[in-house]
C-alpha cells in the first residue's frame, strides 16, 4: 500500500520551523541535515542560491531519510524541475508571477508562493491555493502585517519567512494564521564553515522548544 501524497500542510506541521540553509558545499549536506533532523527540524529548505544546492538536495534525498528536503529560491520552471529531478520533496518561492504559478502547480510537489501584497492573496484565492510563504516577513510589516491581512483573508495559513530570529519567532507563531515560520538561524553560514554539527544540533533543538 503506497504511502498517501505529501501536502504542504503536512510539511508545515512537522515543526514550528522550517530551516532555510544556503550551501557552499555539497559535503555539507547530510551532516548538516543530519543534525538539524537530531534537534527536532525535519523541513528543509535548501536555497537554490548556490551551485552546491542541487547536489546538496540530492544527497540529503538519499541519504537523511528522516529528513524532508525542498527547493527554496525557486523563481523559474526550470529550477522546479531541477529540484524536483535532485529530489525535492517541496518547492519554496520568494515570489510569484502567473507563469511561476503555472510551473509550481504543473510540477505535482506541494508548494509555498511567495507573497507579500494583499494582490498577491488574492491571486492564490482564485487558484484555490490556502497557503503561502510571506516574504520578507519583517521588511513587509511582520506580525502586525499579518494579523491584518487575515481580517480579509481569514482561511489562509502563513509560513512567514525574512528577519525572524529567536527574538520574535514567538510572536509570528502566536498568530492564528501562523502555521510555522522560516529560518536560518540554527544553521548560521559559519557554522556550517566550521562543521560545527552538535552545535547546530543543539540551536535546532533550542528553536523547536523556544517555538514550542
Amino acid at each position: 500500500m503506497s504511502a498517501a501524497p505529501l501536502t504542504i500542510d503536512a510539511v508545515m506541521a512537522l515543526a514550528p520551523v522550517i530551516p532555510v540553509v544556503v550551501l557552499d558545499d555539497p559535503d555539507a549536506a547530510v551532516p548538516l541535515a543530519r543534525a538539524l533532523v537530531a534537534g527536532g527540524l525535519p523541513a528543509i529548505e535548501v536555497t537554490l542560491r548556490t551551485p552546491a544546492a542541487l547536489e546538496a538536495i540530492a544527497r540529503i534525498a538519499a541519504d537523511v531519510p528522516d529528513a524532508v528536503v525542498g527547493a527554496g529560491t525557486v523563481t523559474t520552471a526550470a529550477q522546479a524541475a531541477d529540484a524536483a529531478a535532485a529530489g525535492a520533496r517541496f518547492l519554496v518561492a520568494p515570489g510569484q508571477t502567473p507563469r511561476l504559478l503555472d510551473a509550481l502547480e504543473d510540477r505535482g510537489l506541494p508548494f509555498l508562493a511567495g507573497t507579500a501584497t494583499a494582490s498577491d492573496l488574492v491571486a492564490l484565492r482564485e487558484r484555490g491555493i490556502a497557503t503561502a510563504k510571506f516574504f520578507p516577513a519583517a521588511a513587509n510589516g511582520g506580525p502586525a502585517a499579518l494579523r491584518a491581512l487575515g481580517a480579509p483573508f481569514p482561511e489562509l495559513r502563513f509560513c512567514p519567512t525574512g528577519g525572524i530570529d529567536p527574538n520574535n519567532v514567538a510572536d509570528y507563531l502566536a498568530l492564528g494564521n501562523v502555521a510555522c515560520v522560516g529560518g536560518s538561524w540554527m544553521a548560521a553560514p559559519a557554522a556550517i564553515a566550521a562543521g560545527d554539527w552538535p552545535g547546530i544540533e543543539a540551536a535546532a533543538r533550542a528553536a523547536r522548544a523556544a517555538s514550542a
